[in-house]
Protein backbone atom coordinates (compact mmCIF):
# COMPACT_ATOMS: atom_id res chain seq x y z
CA UNK A 1 0.00 0.00 0.00
CA UNK A 2 1.26 3.52 -0.81
CA UNK A 3 -0.05 5.48 2.15
CA UNK A 4 1.10 8.60 3.92
CA UNK A 5 -1.84 9.27 6.29
CA UNK A 6 -1.14 7.48 9.58
CA UNK A 7 -4.80 6.69 10.28
CA UNK A 8 -5.25 5.08 6.85
CA UNK A 9 -2.05 3.07 7.25
CA UNK A 10 -3.12 1.89 10.71
CA UNK A 11 -6.39 0.62 9.27
CA UNK A 12 -4.50 -1.26 6.54
CA UNK A 13 -2.09 -2.78 9.10
CA UNK A 14 -5.02 -4.05 11.16
CA UNK A 15 -6.74 -5.40 8.06
CA UNK A 16 -3.67 -7.39 6.99
CA UNK A 17 -3.28 -8.85 10.48
CA UNK A 18 -6.96 -9.77 10.54
CA UNK A 19 -6.57 -11.57 7.22
CA UNK A 20 -3.95 -13.87 8.73
CA UNK A 21 -0.70 -12.60 7.25
CA UNK A 22 2.34 -13.93 9.11
CA UNK A 23 4.34 -10.70 8.82
CA UNK A 24 3.02 -7.17 8.35
CA UNK A 25 5.56 -4.43 7.60
CA UNK A 26 4.76 -0.78 8.32
CA UNK A 27 7.47 1.12 6.47
CA UNK A 28 7.69 4.57 7.99
CA UNK A 29 9.00 6.08 11.21
CA UNK A 30 5.57 7.61 11.75
CA UNK A 31 3.89 4.22 12.31
CA UNK A 32 5.38 3.22 15.66
CA UNK A 33 2.46 4.36 17.79
CA UNK A 34 0.05 2.47 15.52
CA UNK A 35 1.97 -0.77 15.98
CA UNK A 36 2.01 -0.32 19.76
CA UNK A 37 -1.79 -0.25 19.66
CA UNK A 38 -2.29 -3.03 17.08
CA UNK A 39 0.41 -5.65 17.74
CA UNK A 40 -0.89 -6.79 21.16
CA UNK A 41 -4.25 -7.60 19.55
CA UNK A 42 -2.57 -10.08 17.17
CA UNK A 43 -0.03 -12.11 19.19
CA UNK A 44 0.28 -14.69 16.40
CA UNK A 45 1.25 -12.09 13.79
CA UNK A 46 4.71 -10.56 13.47
CA UNK A 47 5.04 -6.87 12.67
CA UNK A 48 8.04 -4.87 11.50
CA UNK A 49 8.67 -1.18 11.10
CA UNK A 50 11.41 1.27 10.28
CA UNK A 51 13.42 3.09 10.14
CA UNK A 52 13.81 2.67 13.88
CA UNK A 53 15.61 0.56 16.46
CA UNK A 54 12.65 0.37 18.85
CA UNK A 55 10.89 -2.99 19.14
CA UNK A 56 8.81 -1.80 22.14
CA UNK A 57 9.99 -4.78 24.18
CA UNK A 58 10.20 -2.44 27.17
CA UNK A 59 6.42 -2.22 26.95
CA UNK A 60 6.02 -5.98 27.04
CA UNK A 61 5.42 -6.31 23.30
CA UNK A 62 7.13 -9.36 21.79
CA UNK A 63 5.97 -9.45 18.16
CA UNK A 64 7.56 -6.37 16.60
CA UNK A 65 10.81 -6.29 14.63
CA UNK A 66 12.63 -3.04 13.84
CA UNK A 67 15.02 -2.12 11.07
CA UNK A 68 17.18 0.88 10.31
CA UNK A 69 19.40 2.12 7.52
CA UNK A 70 22.57 3.77 8.79
CA UNK A 71 22.18 6.26 6.00
CA UNK A 72 24.67 8.70 7.50
CA UNK A 73 27.37 6.38 6.13
CA UNK A 74 26.46 6.92 2.48
CA UNK A 75 25.50 10.48 3.35
CA UNK A 76 29.06 11.11 4.45
CA UNK A 77 30.46 9.68 1.20
CA UNK A 78 28.09 11.81 -0.88
CA UNK A 79 28.93 14.86 1.21
CA UNK A 80 32.64 14.45 0.54
CA UNK A 81 32.01 14.20 -3.20
CA UNK A 82 29.61 17.14 -3.16
CA UNK A 83 32.15 19.35 -1.42
CA UNK A 84 34.78 18.44 -4.03
CA UNK A 85 32.46 19.14 -6.94
CA UNK A 86 30.81 22.35 -5.76
CA UNK A 87 32.07 25.52 -7.42
CA UNK A 88 30.10 27.96 -5.26
CA UNK A 89 30.64 26.22 -1.93
CA UNK A 90 26.88 26.35 -1.33
CA UNK A 91 24.95 23.07 -1.16
CA UNK A 92 21.22 22.62 -0.62
CA UNK A 93 19.50 19.76 1.21
CA UNK A 94 15.77 18.99 1.06
CA UNK A 95 14.50 16.78 3.87
CA UNK A 96 10.98 15.61 4.75
CA UNK A 97 10.57 15.32 8.54
CA UNK A 98 13.58 15.46 10.87
CA UNK A 99 13.47 11.83 11.96
CA UNK A 100 14.62 8.31 11.07
CA UNK A 101 16.98 7.62 8.20
CA UNK A 102 16.16 11.01 6.67
CA UNK A 103 17.78 12.79 9.61
CA UNK A 104 20.69 10.33 9.67
CA UNK A 105 21.36 10.92 5.97
CA UNK A 106 21.25 14.70 6.26
CA UNK A 107 23.50 14.67 9.33
CA UNK A 108 26.06 12.42 7.63
CA UNK A 109 25.97 14.45 4.42
CA UNK A 110 26.64 17.68 6.30
CA UNK A 111 29.55 16.14 8.19
CA UNK A 112 31.05 14.86 4.92
CA UNK A 113 30.78 18.26 3.26
CA UNK A 114 32.26 20.21 6.16
CA UNK A 115 35.03 17.67 6.78
CA UNK A 116 36.13 18.23 3.19
CA UNK A 117 35.50 21.97 2.96
CA UNK A 118 35.05 23.66 6.34
CA UNK A 119 34.11 26.90 4.57
CA UNK A 120 31.21 25.33 2.67
CA UNK A 121 27.65 26.41 3.37
CA UNK A 122 25.11 23.59 3.75
CA UNK A 123 21.55 24.89 3.74
CA UNK A 124 18.95 22.41 5.00
CA UNK A 125 15.21 22.73 4.43
CA UNK A 126 12.73 20.38 6.14
CA UNK A 127 9.44 20.44 4.25
CA UNK A 128 7.39 18.66 6.92
CA UNK A 129 6.14 16.10 4.39
CA UNK A 130 7.35 12.83 2.88
CA UNK A 131 5.17 13.12 -0.20
CA UNK A 132 4.61 16.79 -1.12
CA UNK A 133 6.37 17.10 -4.48
CA UNK A 134 5.43 20.77 -4.83
CA UNK A 135 7.09 21.68 -1.52
CA UNK A 136 10.25 19.84 -2.56
CA UNK A 137 10.29 21.69 -5.88
CA UNK A 138 9.87 25.02 -4.10
CA UNK A 139 12.68 24.20 -1.69
CA UNK A 140 14.99 23.30 -4.57
CA UNK A 141 14.27 26.60 -6.31
CA UNK A 142 15.03 28.48 -3.10
CA UNK A 143 18.35 26.69 -2.62
CA UNK A 144 19.43 27.37 -6.20
CA UNK A 145 18.36 31.01 -6.03
CA UNK A 146 20.78 31.62 -3.15
CA UNK A 147 23.70 30.03 -4.98
CA UNK A 148 23.55 26.27 -4.43
CA UNK A 149 25.10 24.35 -7.32
CA UNK A 150 24.57 20.90 -5.77
CA UNK A 151 21.41 19.49 -4.18
CA UNK A 152 20.45 16.37 -2.33
CA UNK A 153 17.38 15.15 -0.50
CA UNK A 154 15.43 12.19 0.77
CA UNK A 155 11.90 10.72 0.69
CA UNK A 156 9.39 10.21 -2.11
CA UNK A 157 8.91 13.95 -2.64
CA UNK A 158 12.40 14.47 -4.09
CA UNK A 159 11.20 13.76 -7.62
CA UNK A 160 10.07 17.39 -7.61
CA UNK A 161 13.47 18.64 -6.49
CA UNK A 162 15.25 16.47 -9.06
CA UNK A 163 13.07 17.96 -11.79
CA UNK A 164 14.05 21.47 -10.75
CA UNK A 165 17.74 20.52 -10.54
CA UNK A 166 17.53 19.08 -14.04
CA UNK A 167 15.90 22.21 -15.44
CA UNK A 168 18.49 24.48 -13.89
CA UNK A 169 21.58 22.35 -14.46
CA UNK A 170 22.40 21.66 -10.82
CA UNK A 171 24.03 18.39 -9.73
CA UNK A 172 22.09 15.95 -7.54
CA UNK A 173 23.03 13.23 -5.04
CA UNK A 174 20.37 10.60 -4.36
CA UNK A 175 19.64 8.26 -1.50
CA UNK A 176 17.41 5.26 -0.76
CA UNK A 177 17.18 4.23 -4.45
CA UNK A 178 19.10 4.74 -7.67
CA UNK A 179 17.65 7.97 -9.05
CA UNK A 180 19.94 8.22 -12.07
CA UNK A 181 17.21 7.35 -14.56
CA UNK A 182 15.18 10.40 -13.46
CA UNK A 183 17.90 12.80 -14.65
CA UNK A 184 21.02 11.02 -15.89
CA UNK A 185 22.70 14.28 -16.87
CA UNK A 186 22.75 15.68 -13.31
CA UNK A 187 22.61 12.73 -10.85
CA UNK A 188 26.17 12.12 -9.66
CA UNK A 189 25.74 9.21 -7.24
CA UNK A 190 23.17 7.43 -5.13
CA UNK A 191 23.12 5.61 -1.82
CA UNK A 192 20.99 2.54 -2.53
CA UNK A 193 19.25 0.48 0.16
CA UNK A 194 19.12 -3.32 -0.10
CA UNK A 195 16.32 -4.25 2.28
CA UNK A 196 16.88 -7.98 1.75
CA UNK A 197 19.74 -7.74 4.26
CA UNK A 198 17.05 -7.18 6.90
CA UNK A 199 14.12 -9.04 5.36
CA UNK A 200 15.72 -12.42 4.70
CA UNK A 201 16.83 -13.12 8.29
CA UNK A 202 13.61 -11.59 9.63
CA UNK A 203 11.44 -13.92 7.52
CA UNK A 204 13.58 -16.89 8.54
CA UNK A 205 13.05 -16.09 12.22
CA UNK A 206 9.28 -15.82 11.69
CA UNK A 207 9.32 -19.25 10.04
CA UNK A 208 11.21 -20.62 13.03
CA UNK A 209 8.69 -19.18 15.47
CA UNK A 210 10.38 -15.98 16.66
CA UNK A 211 7.69 -13.34 16.55
CA UNK A 212 9.74 -10.19 17.06
CA UNK A 213 12.26 -8.40 19.25
CA UNK A 214 15.18 -8.30 16.81
CA UNK A 215 16.70 -5.18 15.27
CA UNK A 216 18.27 -5.18 11.79
CA UNK A 217 20.66 -2.52 10.52
CA UNK A 218 21.74 -1.78 6.95
CA UNK A 219 25.35 -0.59 6.59
CA UNK A 220 28.00 -0.24 3.91
CA UNK A 221 29.90 -3.03 5.63
CA UNK A 222 27.12 -5.62 5.47
CA UNK A 223 26.03 -4.68 1.95
CA UNK A 224 22.70 -3.24 3.02
CA UNK A 225 23.89 0.11 1.70
CA UNK A 226 25.66 0.61 -1.61
CA UNK A 227 27.03 3.71 -3.31
CA UNK A 228 26.17 3.61 -7.00
CA UNK A 229 27.94 6.25 -9.09
CA UNK A 230 26.73 7.52 -12.45
CA UNK A 231 30.08 7.02 -14.16
CA UNK A 232 29.04 8.91 -17.28
CA UNK A 233 28.55 12.22 -15.52
CA UNK A 234 32.23 12.59 -14.67
CA UNK A 235 33.13 12.77 -18.34
CA UNK A 236 30.20 14.99 -19.31
CA UNK A 237 30.72 17.40 -16.43
CA UNK A 238 34.54 17.26 -16.67
CA UNK A 239 34.61 16.51 -12.95
CA UNK A 240 38.05 15.17 -12.05
CA UNK A 241 37.11 14.30 -8.47
CA UNK A 242 34.22 12.15 -9.64
CA UNK A 243 36.44 10.32 -12.11
CA UNK A 244 39.12 9.81 -9.45
CA UNK A 245 36.54 8.46 -7.01
CA UNK A 246 35.25 6.06 -9.67
CA UNK A 247 38.72 4.74 -10.41
CA UNK A 248 39.67 4.22 -6.80
CA UNK A 249 36.43 3.16 -5.14
CA UNK A 250 33.94 1.99 -7.74
CA UNK A 251 33.71 -1.36 -9.48
CA UNK A 252 34.17 -0.68 -13.22
CA UNK A 253 31.56 -3.33 -14.06
CA UNK A 254 28.82 -2.66 -11.49
CA UNK A 255 29.28 1.01 -10.60
CA UNK A 256 29.01 0.06 -6.93
CA UNK A 257 31.32 1.35 -4.21
CA UNK A 258 33.65 -1.42 -3.12
CA UNK A 259 34.15 -0.12 0.41
CA UNK A 260 34.34 -1.77 3.81
CA UNK A 261 32.04 0.95 5.10
CA UNK A 262 32.20 3.72 7.65
CA UNK A 263 32.54 2.86 11.30
CA UNK A 264 31.15 6.18 12.48
CA UNK A 265 30.43 9.61 11.06
CA UNK A 266 33.64 11.21 9.93
CA UNK A 267 35.73 8.02 9.78
CA UNK A 268 35.49 6.38 6.36
CA UNK A 269 37.18 3.01 5.93
CA UNK A 270 39.18 2.44 2.79
CA UNK A 271 38.46 -0.26 0.26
Amino acid sequence: ESMFVVADAAAAIRDYASEGYDLVIAHGSQYGSSLVEIAPDFPNTSFAWGTSVNTFSDQGITNIFAYEARSEEGGYVSGVLAAKLSQTGIIGVIGPIETGDAKLYVDGFKVGVLATNPDAQVNVNWTGSFSDVALASEAAQTHINVGADILTGTAQMVVGAIGVARQRGVLWFGTQADQTSLAPEIVVANQVYDWTVALKPMIQLVREGTMGGNIYVLTLANGGLKIVVNQEIGTRANAPYTRMFCRKKISPTTGILESKGINKIGNPLTA
